[in-house]
């Protein structure tokens, strides 16, 4: 599990390029600077870690390209103590970008596959989330709740209910909605009962499925 100066440069101008395609959050260009990306990904697509492209991870999963990554977490505006709860760890670098921007990170993956290995690979790397559930993410994590952030890393066709109940007062759903092609959605929560709806043009994911393992 090599690190380099090469890498240390790759992630500089990944970083660079994002910063070109609009991404203005240093402490997300910051992580996206600090974190190996190449040891998310299995080695044969090493050479290719720092393209702003999205890889397979088994599991019928994907890395998410880089943009995405950065443009969820910069939706965010995480501060350092804020409690987020990513939906999909996935390979674990989008749960690795939120820990480096300081946020206490509580993660669901429901391929257990992925789990076990993502859930060997952050504290590795020494990234230590809060929590890494095996579970099913629409239910989210009641026991946790309220969360100041809740992330979704997949395609939902619709804003499941208990993540939206699990938000604090003034926090910040993030979730990519649609079934083919999804709208980034980013909904705030006003008060108890109102929630403010942004949409922010169109993106691909995987599907986000539901009590399927």
């Amino acid at each position: 599990m090599k690190d380099t100066s090469k890498h240390q440069g790759l992630r500089n101008q990944l970083a660079k390029l994002l910063e070109e395609k609009g991404i203005t959050d240093k402490n997300v260009l910051e992580a996206i600077k600090k974190i190996p990306r190449h040891l998310f990904l299995d080695s044969s697509f090493e050479n290719f870690a720092y393209q702003d492209k999205a890889f397979p991870i088994g599991a019928d999963q994907t890395i998410s390209q880089p943009y995405t990554v950065a443009f969820q977490s910069e939706l965010l505006e995480v501060k350092k103590g804020d409690k987020i709860l990513e939906i999909g760890t996935g390979s674990g670098y989008q749960t690795a970008v939120l820990y480096a921007m300081g946020a206490i990170v509580y993660s669901i993956e429901r391929q257990n596959k992925l789990f076990k290995k993502t859930s060997l690979l952050l504290p590795k790397l020494g990234y230590k989330p809060k929590k890494l559930i095996f579970g099913d993410g629409y239910k989210g994590l009641p026991e946790s709740a309220p969360f100041d952030s809740i992330i979704v890393t997949a395609g939902a066709p619709f804003i499941p209910k208990p993540l939206m109940a699990q938000l604090k007062i003034g926090g910040k759903l993030v979730i990519p909605l649609g079934e083919k092609n999804q709208i980034m959605t980013m909904l705030v929560r006003k008060n108890e009962s109102q929630f403010e709806k942004h949409e922010y043009g169109e993106f691909r994911f995987v599907p986000l499925l539901e009590d399927k393992n």
